[in-house]
């Protein structure tokens, strides 16, 4: 099939940036996304032009580097990442927009790249234990009753694309630091930095410039991983019980 893409073009962090559309032809509907971009950036450097900047590492939809916003949505028309989007999604003939995450806490690097230091910065706020373990424990050595083992896992399974900045209208990053916080918060090994984690992570995420959470849930219908909404009344709960 033939598609058109009309993607954002920004030489730099500095630069104004704008949509240029590219035709491309022969496009089959078992191909990814990812290998669309790749072979549009054959063909401009074949032409001598420019390629497009764009994230990704694993595609395997398990680092969370890929995201960019198609037509408007996080990932694009279905719930994966970008790299495990295929062409199938799409129609002969379609306009399809392309363009980076937006939120003033990722800047633009360049085209579809942005900077999302901003979660690493979050993470090292509080994001992990302190606590000596040595050598890997024996199974079962620390009970962990099973809810809170599932509450854990869910949590865990975000893999920080972003998507839930960018989905939502203020720009909240809440899905993505409250999944961290419950997380390790619901553990015994968490116990100790409980209540300072969520604190200085919570502080670092409005340093860090992202919005405040109005629960509109474009972040849930966003994510990937399906990480849950009650996650964010998890976060709220666990910063009001370390503020007191």
């Amino acid at each position: 099939m033939k598609i058109t893409l009309r993607i954002w073009r920004q030489s730099g962090p500095d630069d104004r940036g704008r949509m240029v559309a590219y035709p491309v032809e022969d496009v089959s509907t078992d191909m990814s996304f990812l290998e669309v971009l790749d072979v549009l950036n054959q063909e401009l450097i074949t032409r001598g032009e420019e390629p497009v900047a764009f994230d990704h590492d694993c595609r395997e939809g398990i680092c969370g580097a890929c995201g960019v916003v198609i037509n408007g949505r996080a990932h694009g028309p279905e719930r994966t990442t970008t790299c495990q989007l295929h062409m199938r999604a799409f129609r002969d003939g379609d306009v399809i927009d392309v363009e980076p995450w937006r939120a003033k806490g990722f800047p633009v690097v360049k085209d579809l790249v942005v900077d999302r230091s901003a979660f690493d910065r979050i993470i090292q706020a509080g994001g992990y234990v302190t606590a000596p373990t040595g050598s890997a424990p024996d199974a079962h050595a620390t009970p962990v009753p099973k809810p809170d083992a599932e509450v854990a896992f869910d949590n865990a399974t975000c893999i920080g694309c972003g998507a839930c900045v960018a989905a939502c209208p203020n720009g909240s990053a809440m899905l993505f630091t409250s999944a961290k916080v419950t997380h390790l918060n619901v553990l015994p090994q968490g116990q100790p930095e409980r209540e300072q984690r969520v604190l200085a992570m919570v502080e670092e995420m409005d340093a860090e410039g992202f919005g405040g959470c109005t629960n509109t849930g474009e972040c849930v219908a966003s994510c990937p991983k399906g990480i849950p909404f009650a996650s964010i009344a998890t976060l709220n709960r666990e910063f009001l019980r370390a503020s007191r």
